[in-house]
């Protein structure tokens, strides 16, 4: 069994299909990096609204929406499935693309992804998967802020980059880049004393 700590062996697709069903691995360019066992319930709020709002507007459009646990597997060429080196479970992903998905998730690049950061993911969030997201070419990528209610938002420009992300406060509504006529109006922040995207940090996994 894997541990994240251990950086001399090299992982793949084909390592994690035998893993136990009940623990959660990403793997990134070959390392395996454990997932917290539980979101909190800011999280999952968060998560639930967005997918109802994303399956409401993709009505019209024949891309997808799909939340964790949903394996998408990012090849660095036309290597074989049990020879990928990277796997990971997007909060929210959204793919358009048909011939992407097969029974056992999404093998490419997904159109749109989303993340809720946590204290346990930020790192994970913000730097590893932007990286990769960024080199395999996620044509938009959001990072979701709860509790800071904070989006910051990256989009691939003429050369393939994200350059400097779009930041904005979880207000009024946001355009997403990649879907026409697709919007996300953000709730409104609970009273802190309620424990909601007002209250302090959160400093669960």
């Amino acid at each position: 069994m894997p541990h994240p700590a251990v950086e001399t062996t090299s992982f793949t697709y084909g390592d994690y299909c035998h893993w136990p069903d009940e623990e959660r691995w990403e793997l990134i360019d070959g390392e395996a990096f454990a997932m917290a066992p539980a979101p909190t319930r800011i999280h999952q709020e968060f998560v639930v609204e967005l997918v109802r709002q994303i399956a409401n507007g993709l009505q019209n459009h024949p891309c997808r929406v799909y939340v964790a646990p949903f394996d998408v597997r990012l090849p660095r060429g036309d290597e074989r499935d049990d020879q990928i080196d990277t796997v990971v479970q997007p909060d929210v992903a959204v793919i358009c693309d048909p011939r992407k998905l097969d029974d056992r998730g999404c093998r490419g690049a997904p159109d749109w992804i989303i993340e809720i950061i946590s204290p346990s993911s930020a790192v994970q969030d913000q730097v590893r998967k932007r990286a990769v997201y960024e080199r395999v070419g996620v044509r938009e990528y959001w990072l979701v802020h709860p509790h800071d209610r904070v989006l910051t938002l990256y989009r691939l420009d003429a050369r393939g980059a994200y350059g400097k992300p779009h930041v904005q406060a979880l207000e009024g509504e946001t355009a997403v880049g990649v879907l026409d006529g697709v919007t996300i109006r953000w709730p409104a922040a609970e009273p802190a004393a309620d424990g909601g995207p007002g209250a302090g940090a959160d400093n669960s996994p």
